[in-house]
């Protein structure tokens, strides 16, 4: 099974289990003089920096990959809460840091839902047909980070 991931504090239709750790990852990049020099260009005429797009996207990459290495030490399923952080570590040089809390999850068995229409005794105005859609929030597994 792949370590599913979740920016929510909880993973729709699982109950969390098990929680087992704070993970992280994270990866330092420097800018290529190369590219740097066509980004000024480009800022002269405007438009989309590709070159720091595609960067970003290799560092987020790399970051979550080595993340959920260290979920599947741990023998997570998921990690639930990602968040992103970025600092600047020296001239020209960022980090990208990516963090969650690794957990154990099981599927939740979804109950089918039988729709009763309502029962109305004569001379009683008919009451307010039940959407069986409707699941009150309450009723929703919730992960509580404080235990």
């Amino acid at each position: 099974m792949t370590v599913q991931l979740s920016n929510l504090e909880h993973l729709p239709n699982y109950q969390i289990t098990e929680r087992l750790d704070v993970v992280y990852g994270s990866t330092v990049r420097s800018k290529h003089v190369g590219k740097d020099l066509f980004a000024g260009l480009k800022n002269i005429v405007g438009g989309e920096l590709t070159a720091y797009t595609e960067l970003l996207e290799e560092s987020r990459q790399e970051a979550i990959d080595r993340m959920i290495i260290k979920a599947e030490a741990l023998g997570a399923d998921a990690i639930v809460g990602l968040r992103f952080s970025t600092s600047s570590i020296a001239q020209g040089a960022s980090e990208l840091f990516v963090y969650g809390t690794a957990v154990k999850i099981v599927p939740i068995q979804q109950q089918p839902v039988h729709y009763q229409p309502p029962h109305n005794p004569p001379n009683q105005p008919p009451s307010q047909p039940v959407n069986p859609a409707q699941t009150p929030a309450d009723d929703l597994p919730r992960f509580n980070p404080f235990g």
